[in-house]
């Protein structure tokens, strides 16, 4: 999504801005722009394109001089990428920055329209604001964005500044994320941590509806009802190293390498004498037993990490679980009861259509469990339990890391609801939970046994117009991420279906060349698998398997085999994504895509 940034300080602004949007460019983005007091003025300069074209556009036509501004990376939602369209936005007397949706935006345009006949340049519901707030001021800036807050509907974000109010920089939240950051005698307002993370690892929440104004250094917040405000102020636990390349090539690499630490950090500190203990979760094995029916919702790659947490608890706890994509569940009108939990995953915990998916549990009587990595998030915040995944910052879009640690929370979930419920006993319990602290090893093996291979097989899929992932089981499931995971950054398109169904139609789509990868990890469903590969070799297929290092795969029926250590089948799902997270990479980097930041995508979604 857009990344919004501002500065009020010592430090050239320009200079602060353009770093802090740098490190926002995860969150992918068309255009960018900044807005800097400059003697007393505001000063606008953006573009269509890259930061790097902003800075030469600036070095071209000159750089904006001050102490206090805001930035801007656009992901467009109204109207195309342009240099019109792009943020900031001005009114004669009001700039901002925003990020979110203004769902009444046509309304509020004509109204404007009706009653200042007020020109609009570009085709964005940003420059609605803007001009909404210049209607309203009457030189009362806290006055002037309270209305305006009251007149908006949407979940959205503002930075903005007041030309008459020199060196001071407004900030509000409505859903949007935005954090205030503090430094020693300066103030930064971020979309992320990231952002900042390089001046001051300090930084306030803001909440719905919090105004913050950022001057001379420092920081003072008010409600929507204009209350003065004393804020929590938290610290970063981790630093500018962790959110940069570290030598490798692109982010995404990196954090496939990363994995390993990502799980031992989620999983350890949750072992007490050889069992799981959530307690610090807020979870008991009182809750745990007291749990009728089990939702789990999520978007994307996080909805995959359910499906396999769902085989998951279902076979070791026998609580029936059903997994829903956030977006639907919602308006499907779900049936929810005062005993049943509601499990919402999300890596940023800020996720629009997760979070609403929250309210709505909530509403209706439910326990809410979050499993998220961002720590203080909305998610986290308003759910009845916590899970945090530990996984540090996530840059590249396409997510790895952080779906291993929901994998490793699923498991950790399911283990110690199954002994809690009686139904498998300690030993078996103690079992599974050492299986599970292997693991690191494991991945870090499996990184280091397939990489070689993954990166040749990929020269294998670059021509292909479109391939399919198979599997049965856990590894159906798993193929789904695995195909996610593969159009996302390659552009190459990609389904995901259960093996057993190719038979019902999917087989009809098998030309002479076409890849089919089969995820084969379960071996009590090895020959059922097999043969629906060999279903499709026959049809001209190039099949290319993924299945465990002792697995009896017919060579006749693999024209590439990708092996993985043997561990138990209910585990695979850890291991086998590794292999699939890099033939993705590989593919992208070989026919040349920007990996981490792959085009029209955004790492967390804060709108609808």
């Amino acid at each position: 999504m857009c990344g919004i940034v501002g500065y009020v300080g010592s430090r050239d602004c320009t200079d602060v801005l353009v770093s802090a949007l740098t490190k926002l460019e995860y969150r992918g983005y068309d255009s960018a722009g900044i807005a800097v007091f400059e003697n007393g003025k505001i000063s606008v300069a953006k573009t269509k394109g890259r930061l790097s074209d902003l800075v030469d556009k600036m070095e071209k036509e000159g750089k904006p001089k001050g102490h206090a501004g805001i930035g801007h990376t656009r992901w467009a939602t109204h109207g195309e990428p342009s240099d019109v369209n792009s943020h900031p936005h001005s009114g004669r007397r009001v700039t901002i920055v925003h990020n979110g949706i203004i769902e009444n935006y046509k309304q509020l345009k004509q109204f404007l329209i009706d009653n200042e006949r007020t020109e609009f340049l570009s085709d964005t519901d940003t420059e609605v604001v803007a001009q909404l707030l210049d209607f309203y001021y009457d030189g009362n800036p806290i006055r002037c964005i309270r209305k305006v807050l009251h007149e908006l509907r949407g979940s959205f974000a503002l930075g903005i500044v007041f030309a008459d109010r020199p060196d001071t920089v407004y900030a509000v939240r409505c859903e949007s994320p935005l954090i205030v950051g503090q430094g020693t005698g300066e103030v930064f307002v971020a979309s992320d941590v990231p952002a900042i993370i390089k001046y001051t690892k300090d930084y306030y929440l803001l909440e719905y509806g919090e105004i913050a104004v950022l001057k001379n250094g420092s920081v003072h917040f008010c409600s929507l009802h204009g209350r003065m405000i004393e804020k929590e102020l938290h610290t970063a636990d981790w630093d500018e190293d962790s959110a940069e390349k570290g030598g490798y090539p692109h982010f995404m690499i990196k954090e496939i390498h990363e994995q390993p630490t990502a799980v031992k950090t989620t999983v350890t500190p949750r072992i007490d004498n050889g069992l799981p203990d959530l307690s610090e979760c807020g979870i008991t094995p009182e809750t745990l037993r007291d749990v009728n029916n089990i939702f789990i919702v999520a978007c994307g790659t996080a909805m995959h990490a359910g499906m396999v947490g769902k085989y998951v608890i279902e076979k070791l706890a026998r609580v029936s679980v059903t997994v829903d994509i956030a977006s639907e569940f919602r308006y499907r009108d779900p049936l929810l009861g005062k005993d049943d939990l509601v499990i919402i995953i999300s890596q940023s915990g800020e996720t629009a259509d997760s979070k609403a998916v929250l309210s709505l549990a909530k509403e209706m009587g439910a326990k809410t469990l979050a499993v998220v990595n961002v720590k203080g998030s909305s998610i986290a915040r308003e759910a009845d339990m916590v899970i945090y995944t530990h996984a540090g910052p996530e840059i590249a879009v396409a997510s790895t890391k952080a779906y291993m640690v929901q994998l490793a929370v699923m498991y950790l979930l399911a283990f110690e609801m199954a002994f809690a419920r009686g139904r498998i006993t300690v030993e078996k319990c103690r079992s599974l939970t050492a299986q599970l602290v292997e693991m690191p090893d494991l991945i870090e093996q499996t990184i280091q046994k397939t990489l070689d291979v993954c990166q040749y097989i990929s020269t294998k899929l670059i021509t292909a117009d479109s391939l399919l992932y198979i599997g049965r089981g856990l590894d159906y499931a798993l193929s789904m991420e695995g195909s996610l995971k593969l159009k996302e950054i390659s552009y190459i398109h990609s389904e995901s279906y259960a093996a057993g169904e190719l038979k019902h139609g999917t087989i009809s789509l098998i030309t002479d060349g076409m890849p089919v990868i089969a995820v084969a990890t379960q071996n009590t469903l090895l020959e059922k698998t097999v043969s629906n590969i060999k279903e499709v070799k026959a049809r001209g297929a190039m099949t290319i398997v993924i299945c465990d290092k002792q697995a009896d795969i017919d060579r006749e029926a693999a024209d590439y085999l990708i092996r993985v250590p043997r561990i138990s089948e209910m585990l695979m799902p850890m291991i086998a994504t590794v292999p699939m997270q890099l033939l993705a990479y590989y593919t992208s980097v070989n026919k040349g895509n920007d990996v981490d930041k792959p085009r029209n995508l955004a790492k967390s979604v804060t709108v609808e």
